[in-house]
């Protein structure tokens, strides 16, 4: 691969998604011609913010039906295609079947489109959309990892089933890729390791795990104060570009962490104190004996709570810096950019400052 202007043919999974809408976006604006396998293709409702961004840019789209779940449904979308972005994949905490609605979708679609790529002679890159929580599980890892600092080198090795299922359906999902990629050598694999995206969505509507807790921060569920639970957040704009660089740029390998701010949720809401103190944000620092109290009251498990709350979290991002020519937007242009659409599309009620 080599970075170039050249227009190349690109397949995008997920490409409806709140993260894949501003990948879409950058492929367009530079001019490539996206494949983009959805469930269904004849859903102009769905499909209209992205069909809008076709229509003022150089580039161009076209859809193809496929299904995560359904093996060779990618095929005919990857043909002839030099890259694929593989984002599609769920991202929830609330499940009731944790291996049906999480562990198979990332599993087994990873599977499928890497297969996929297996069969597709065009194919010379793939980048796979994983998380950082295909590299720890619990913030007391963090505090455990050398020099208390994630880096690529660290894996998540404490996820089960049956505890932190999401950050378990990433890692096998991620070790799946890795596994696939290491017994062939036509296609190379970059894997993107984003924390907490946040930021505007390309679709106004769009839903996402993220857009719940900002939410949830802004709607006097904690306003009698927060618990210090750390957590890495980064721009999906940012994260956007980084799949670009990683489709692109030939000094682009391996795992790459995406994540701008080191933080935790008491500072997200003085994040936006300065322009929407209007809102009933926590202001104060829970006490973690309080938490650990109500825990089975509030959904949390005390295990969760012992590993998690009271825990800085922290991550070296240097080799996105230095490797995908990375920049990162500041922690409240994110924030405040997310709240305004939030506000706009309806999903937060307006209030006079």
């Amino acid at each position: 691969m080599s970075q170039t202007n050249e227009r190349a043919l690109v397949l995008i999974t997920g490409a409806t998604g709140f993260v894949a809408g501003w990948i879409v976006k950058k492929l367009l604006d530079e001019g490539h011609t996206v494949h983009a396998p959805v469930r269904d293709p004849d859903n102009a409702d769905k499909l209209k913010h992205l069909n809008d961004l076709a229509a003022n840019a150089p580039g161009s789209i076209r859809y193809f039906k496929a299904d995560l779940l359904d093996e060779g449904s990618y095929d005919e979308a990857m043909a002839g295609c030099e890259v694929v972005l593989h984002t599609a994949s769920p991202f929830t905490t609330k499940v009731k079947d944790p291996q049906k609605e999480l562990v198979d979708p990332a599993l087994k679609g990873t599977q499928n489109v890497l297969g996929a790529a297996n069969r597709t002679d065009s194919v010379k890159r793939v980048v796979v959309t994983s998380s950082c929580a295909a590299i720890y599980c619990d913030n007391i890892d963090v505090a455990n990892a050398p020099g208390g600092v994630l880096t690529e080198e660290v894996w998540n090795t404490s996820s089960s089933l049956d505890y932190n299922p999401y950050y378990y359906s990433k890692t096998v999902a991620e070790k799946k890729a890795w596994e696939m990629a290491e017994a062939q050598d036509r296609w190379k694999l970059v894997v993107i390791n984003p924390s907490l995206v946040i930021g505007p969505g390309i679709n106004p509507h769009a839903t996402s795990e993220s857009f719940e807790i900002i939410k949830t921060l802004v709607s006097g569920e904690m306003k009698m104060g927060a618990p210090l639970v750390g957590m890495g957040t980064v721009d999906v704009r940012d994260l956007a570009e980084a799949h670009y660089q990683a489709a692109f740029n030939p000094a682009a390998h391996g795992r790459n962490i995406l994540s701008s701010s080191n933080t935790h949720i008491l500072e997200l809401a003085s994040t936006l104190e300065d322009n929407y103190s209007q809102y009933p944000l926590p202001r104060r620092q829970l006490p973690k004996w309080l938490p650990w109290l109500l825990g089975p009251v509030t959904g949390f498990s005390r295990k969760f709570i012992s590993r998690n709350f009271g825990y800085r979290w922290k991550a070296d991002n240097s080799k996105a810096k230095r490797e995908l020519g990375l920049k990162f937007r500041p922690l409240k242009e994110s924030l405040e950019d997310m709240m305004a659409q939030l506000i706009e599309s309806g999903q937060v009620k307006r209030r006079a400052a």
